[in-house]
């Protein structure tokens, strides 16, 4: 019981470190507004974390991971190449859509973040990079894309391009609607895949 407790106390950190760094950035953010948010003792937040940056690491890792591991079963399955990258494309939008808060915080204060937060995590941003490159060289070695575009560059450029798509719904420059998601999802893998595929 006291174990839940202490899982529950932290998770309503995380979750509360979410709501305020979304709202106000992680700089402005103190260890003190994570407790006011979540309802406990400053303290209690450096007994679960040993400083705000630890916090912020902690949001990253858990979705990071999940993106990766999602990126990584998609990369072994027996699918088209497009597809691939569709669904990859789809899973980074599906999280946006489903916790646009989280999503907020990650690409402002982390992948943006290129000489502070964002330099620290280069080892797990650039993983998810190499994912999509793989999927790239093996439709290369296939003859189901041209070779004339080095794999490793697509991979920054499909990032870069949801990057700047995530962009657009945070700061609220294009709608975003179930049908609008679903819409630039599509027109972002039909570009990647447009200067990609083999004409003729």
């Amino acid at each position: 019981m006291a174990r839940t407790a202490a899982v529950d106390k932290r998770r309503a950190i995380l979750e509360a470190a979410i709501r305020v760094f979304a709202r106000q950035g992680y700089h402005a953010t103190r260890v003190s507004d994570i407790a006011d948010e979540a309802g406990v003792a400053y303290g209690l937040v450096y007994h679960y974390f040993r400083s705000k940056e630890a916090v912020m690491t902690e949001l990253f890792s858990e979705r990071w991971s999940l993106l990766l591991a999602a990126s990584n079963e998609i990369y072994a399955e027996a699918l088209p190449p497009k597809e691939k990258l569709d669904r990859i494309a789809g899973f980074i939008i599906d999280s946006y859509r489903h916790d646009p808060e989280l999503m907020t915080v990650i690409i402002v204060e982390v992948t943006r973040a290129a000489n502070s937060f964002g330099r620290t995590h280069l080892p797990e941003i650039s993983a998810a990079y190499d994912v999509v490159a793989k999927i790239v060289a093996d439709a290369q070695r296939d003859g189901d894309f041209h070779s004339g575009i080095d794999a490793n560059f697509v991979g920054m450029w499909f990032y870069g391009a949801i990057e700047q798509l995530l962009s657009g719904w945070i700061f609220e420059l294009i709608p975003a609607a179930d049908e609008e998601f679903d819409r630039a999802r599509r027109m972002l893998v039909e570009m990647i895949c447009g200067g990609l595929e083999l004409r003729g």
